[in-house]
């Protein structure tokens, strides 16, 4: 494995309410100097929240995504507040996004998006046994539940209005996870 570069200096290019961007002076181990530039997120990250309403039903939301300028069909994430932990975060962004808490949650993995501008991770959160609870949330309006069979998830690739990139990734995983595991329970049942 390489050894990464050494980080000769950081800089504060611009800072927002969202965004910290960042101007690195990097040496590699060759002597090559170089300047990037990066979008430096917090450093608790974000979390997704795959609610399954059953086993093979998962809750979707319709919101207002103002990078791409139009609603998007997405599963609800939020970041990470101070202090909060990552299941604790994936619960209430539930409660607000769709109305429903978990009693079971469970870390299945964590990605990155564009790593080579964007220090962000987001923590897809799997949430199971769901149960009513609404809590007010930062949203300016209602946000639309949308049930979605797992079964017809290559269907959901075909919506226009489905294009992000870590629910995508999430639902495939997750579809995966609860079919072995389905399978193990159906081995074992059968031993």
């Amino acid at each position: 494995m390489r050894k990464p570069p050494r980080i000769v200096n950081t800089q504060t290019l611009a800072r927002t309410r969202i965004f910290h961007v960042e101007q690195l002076d990097l040496e590699f181990s060759n002597g090559v100097a170089v300047q990037y530039e990066r979008l430096r997120g917090s450093s608790r990250g974000a979390v997704l929240a795959v609610p399954m309403l059953d086993a093979d039903t998962v809750l979707l939301i319709r919101e207002y995504a103002a990078g791409v300028e139009r609603y998007e069909l997405a599963l609800p994430k939020g970041r990470i507040e101070p202090g909060e932990d990552l299941l604790a975060a994936a619960n209430r962004e539930l409660t607000e996004e769709v109305g429903y808490g978990a009693n079971r949650l469970r870390h299945i993995t964590s990605l990155t998006v564009a790593p080579g501008y964007l220090n962000h991770t987001t923590h897809v959160i799997l949430a199971e046994d769901l149960y009513p609870c609404k809590s007010a949330g930062d949203e300016p309006e209602e946000i639309e539940v949308v049930p979605w069979r797992l079964s017809r998830l290559n269907e959901l690739l075909k919506c226009e209005d489905c294009t992000e990139a870590r629910s995508i990734a999430a639902l495939f995983m997750v579809k995966e996870l609860l079919q072995n595991e389905r399978h193990s329970r159906g081995q074992h049942d059968r031993e």
